[in-house]
């Protein structure tokens, strides 16, 4: 769980700045966006099929 304590000057904005640096790095909006329906197992497959495509893409051509 991410939690960001503000400083005693510091200001509303930065705070919060802080915050979403901090919930990108632990990754929580993809993991969130994952989650929001369910997923059944076809589709769950051709998400990953279409994953693995693109890493073997990816690898080729570097």
């Amino acid at each position: 769980m991410t939690q960001v304590i503000p400083g005693e000057s510091e200001g509303i904005e930065s705070t919060l700045r802080r915050f979403k640096r901090e919930v990108s790095k632990a990754g929580i909006f993809p993991d969130m966006k994952k989650h929001r329906h369910f997923e059944t197992p076809i589709e769950k497959r051709k998400r990953k099929a279409i994953a693995k495509r693109k890493q073997r893409r990816r690898r080729s051509s570097t």
